[in-house]
């Protein structure tokens, strides 16, 4: 038996996974990994800024050019795709893929219900991967507003007059 006849199949063979991909960590990292491990061919959507900022009610801190080249050269993705508008199946229409790729915490959620639905229609599987809890975009982004936030005003004390 060969090496390539001893591999089981991947079952699909377009994956997408969307993100904002912003202050890209390990949890961005293991998506994509999980999600090329299911596909033959995996399209990364990278959000663009002011889809980011109608989603999650801010922009990225990193800009959609600096966020598009670092998920283009992960080894796991073959290709990087702006996503312009809300609509995930408008999305679909532009780029025909087999299954699209969440982090489990849509899962059970109202937009992941919405998406399942969405997608059932046209026949894309939505494929959940445990969430990275330990560390998020938003975690790392609370940490670098604390750090840049002004130290807290304190009264002077006589070793400070």
């Amino acid at each position: 038996m060969t090496e390539l006849a001893a591999r089981p199949r991947r079952p699909y063979r377009v994956g997408y996974a969307p993100g904002a991909y912003d202050l890209f960590h390990i949890g961005h990292l293991n998506i994509l990994r999980h999600a090329r491990s299911q596909c033959d061919y995996l399209v990364a959507g990278v959000v663009s800024d002011e889809m980011a900022e109608l989603a999650k009610e801010r922009r990225p801190m990193i800009p959609l050019v600096e966020r598009l080249e670092i998920v283009r050269s992960v080894k796991y993705v073959d290709a990087a795709f702006v996503e312009t508008v809300p609509d995930k199946v408008e999305t679909w229409k532009q780029v025909r893929f087999d299954v699209i790729f969440k982090g489990d915490d849509w899962r059970g959620t109202a937009k992941g219900d919405k998406l399942e639905r969405d997608f059932a229609a046209v026949g894309v599987d939505v494929v959940y991967f445990p969430y990275t809890v330990h560390t998020s975009s938003t975690q790392l982004r609370r940490a670098l507003d604390a750090l840049a936030a002004p130290p807290a005003e304190q009264p002077l004390t006589a070793e400070r007059r």
